[in-house]
């Protein structure tokens, strides 16, 4: 299968100024989120949260996806100060030790013993919102998903584009504030964090171990 072929199943025609814009000329924002140890919190505190995150949920307006992440943990530096150190050891006992040491930590990770967690809420924004169906559906036509004609990769003009990010932008700070009222922080991705977000999920392998080539934007094309 070529590469344009492959690219022909990815929804994401474009991710710019930190927003992705869809084959069908929606766009998204996403909000990496930080955690909590719900556990051990107080019956109180739990409580709280609880009823802070009932309550956002019932103010939006919109729909809201959160998605969870979970990976083996990337400790490549580490191992790499580790390794650093042993070639630096003028005692070979200490350097063997260190050297086992390094490989216990590789292995450990390699079995899936240490995975990490990441929590990600992403925000939609349709067309028809703003510009209404019929302004829409010059944007995009509904034919065109299932004819593979280039009319479902037109672009957003720049006026329309920074309309659509405006909104967009105003609903991720409104998302921000709820979570935060839960004791959450959110910070919106910026395109290159895009890009490695997207980029880590079809590569997980060479994510995890540490490897990111030089991604451009124009991978995505």
């Amino acid at each position: 299968m070529t590469e344009s072929a492959t690219q022909a199943f990815l929804e994401v025609q474009d991710i710019r100024e930190g927003v992705l814009i869809l084959k069908n000329s929606s766009i998204r924002g996403i909000l990496m989120v930080s955690s909590i140890n719900f556990a051990l919190k107080s019956e109180e505190e739990q409580t709280a949260i609880v009823y802070a995150f009932q309550s956002f949920l019932n103010s939006l307006d919109f729909s809201c996806q959160i998605v969870i992440q979970s990976r083996n943990i990337n400790i490549t530096p580490y191992l790499d100060s580790i390794k650093d150190l042993e070639e630096k050891q003028t005692n070979e006992l200490l350097r063997k030790q260190t050297s086992s040491y390094r490989e216990f930590i590789k292995n450990m990770v390699v079995g899936d013993v240490v995975m990490t967690k990441n929590f990600y809420a992403v925000v939609p924004y349709n067309l028809m919102e703003i510009f209404g169906v019929g302004s829409a559906v010059k944007n995009f036509n509904l034919l065109s998903q299932f004819s593979g004609k280039k009319e479902q990769n037109q672009k957003l003009d720049d006026d329309k584009f920074q309309r659509c990010k405006t909104q967009i932008w105003q609903r991720m700070e409104y998302v921000a504030m709820g979570l935060r009222r839960c004791g959450l922080e959110a910070v919106p991705l910026t395109t290159p964090e895009l890009i490695e977000l997207f980029w880590a999920i079809h590569h997980p392998d060479q994510a995890e171990v540490g490897y990111y080539p030089e991604i451009l934007p124009e991978l995505l094309k």
